[in-house]
């Protein structure tokens, strides 16, 4: 009977230490299990920027895009924007969430989340502004969250291509990096390579087709939301709005033992006005502006050795931050209005080498190659819808960029020499004072050359 007894609470003693083990394994699982799905990343990041130069840029004066021209006092005895500038900010930190793992079948689906905290600063007038400053206004607030990328994805894998080879094809839908500006040089300024190549975050629906191990296939119809085309009231997205039809875009890529190679093309239509005048009288109008946009892109890396190369070519793209545009060239009975593109040609190389300790050199070059088909006038200024980061009256632009970077476990600290020039070109101007662009909405008059030394560093720690 003891023995019975003993047996019995010894059994009782047990079940909750073999319960709290079962609780553990469960708990266990479930970690494992959500860690498979879930992955939060981001980094802190601060950077700390010195400008020799009034400069034309965003994101609290740290996405870089070029020193601006010359702006002479009263009596032409001294240039206003030649002077420095120093700030140091960490907005730019940056938290996302990749979800992962989730499949029926052959088929995946996933999503992303990502977000910086650049919304919340504000901008006011101040009349005296001008006296005292370059500037008109003065940036107060503080950092709020802002969104980047949110899309789902689904992709179909293991797709039967030949007797050796599978494929697989993936949707992604929401709004992320524009295809034509997803390739970045290897530097660690926030502007990453702009305005020499496509930079841009949009609305779309993109398709990825891997077509064996070598070749890829991509397609996608776009809207705008970060950058938009610029026309008669501005940058806005209103211009796609009422042009009824996405932006297109396609492209093909090689992959192979290091080397990738994409060439791919952007087809952009939109409608610059909805209503024009005929007599005094409002009317419908047509008016159609539609550009097409080329680019090539190569990659090499092989141990420690890094090589990017990313040329562009071909009309407008000011919605991607490249330095052209659109002019208006002339006016038809109707009401409505003829528009054509402007040309330019951007590229850029980057170069690294290292782990641990990193060097980088990138060089940039844009040229701004106007209409195809001169006119018979001079155009206006107020006619040529240019890049709001740019201006019409630039001719070239260059830059010499290395950097060094040293990488310790998840800490990155970087510093960085910035050497931006423009070629700017003088506006010709009548005798009311009204500003003309040559008869190919070049400027080619008085050209002479503005530089900016940019000296940054940054501290990044990565989770």
């Amino acid at each position: 009977m003891k023995r019975t007894i003993f047996t019995i609470l010894s059994l009782l003693l047990l079940l909750p230490m073999s319960a709290a083990e079962t609780d553990s394994k469960q708990e266990t699982s479930v970690k494992e299990h959500l860690q498979n799905h879930y992955k939060l990343y981001g980094f802190i990041r601060n950077y700390f920027i010195y400008d020799s130069r009034e400069s034309k840029s965003g994101t609290s004066d740290l996405f870089y895009y070029l020193p601006l021209d010359r702006k002479m006092n009263e009596d032409g005895s001294l240039d206003l924007n030649d002077h420095g500038s120093f700030r140091f900010v960490a907005l730019t930190s940056r938290v996302g969430l990749d979800v992962t793992g989730y499949q029926m079948d052959n088929v995946h689906f996933g999503a992303k989340f990502e977000a910086d905290f650049y919304a919340g600063l504000s901008s006011s007038s101040n009349a005296n502004a001008t006296k005292y400053f370059p500037g008109n206004t003065s940036i107060s607030g503080t950092a709020q969250m802002r969104l980047r990328q949110a899309y789902a994805t689904v992709t179909w894998k293991d797709l039967p291509l030949s007797d050796e080879q599978k494929a697989s094809v993936g949707l992604k839908i929401g709004q992320a990096w524009h295809p034509m500006a997803a390739d970045f040089p290897h530097v660690f300024s926030l502007e990453v390579g702009a305005p020499f190549g496509p930079f841009s975050r949009t609305p779309l629906v993109q398709m990825d087709a891997n077509l064996g191990s070598n070749w890829i296939v991509t397609a996608a119809a776009l809207w705008q939301m970060q950058y938009n085309s610029q026309g008669p009231i501005g940058a806005s997205a209103i211009y796609m709005k009422y042009g009824m039809t996405p932006e297109l875009y396609a492209a093909v890529a090689y992959k192979n033992n290091g080397f990738l190679l994409r060439a791919g093309a952007d087809l952009l239509s939109i409608k610059p006005r909805v209503y024009g005048q005929v007599n005094d009288v409002t009317v419908k109008v047509s008016d159609r502006k539609t550009s097409l946009l080329y680019y090539i892109y190569s990659q090499y890396t092989k141990g420690k050795f890094g090589l990017k190369l990313k040329s562009t070519y071909g009309e407008g793209g000011e919605h991607m931050n490249l330095m052209s545009g659109y002019a208006k060239v002339g006016e038809n009975p109707d009401g409505s209005w003829e528009y054509a593109s402007l040309r330019s040609s951007s590229t850029w190389l980057s170069m690294i080498y290292g782990k641990k300790w990193q060097g980088v050199l990138m060089l940039g070059y844009t040229k701004t190659l106007g209409l195809a088909d001169p006119l018979e006038a001079n155009i206006a200024a107020s006619d040529v819808y240019f890049c709001g980061n740019g201006f019409s009256n630039i001719n070239q632009i260059y830059r010499i960029n290395p950097q060094i970077v040293y990488n310790v476990g998840k800490m990155n600290i970087g510093l960085e020499y910035q050497w931006t020039a423009v070629q700017y070109g003088n506006y010709i101007k009548d005798d009311s004072g009204v500003k003309y662009l040559s008869n190919r909405a070049l400027a080619t008059d008085g050209l002479h050359w503005i530089g900016n030394h940019r000296v940054n560093m940054m501290v990044k720690y990565n989770f």
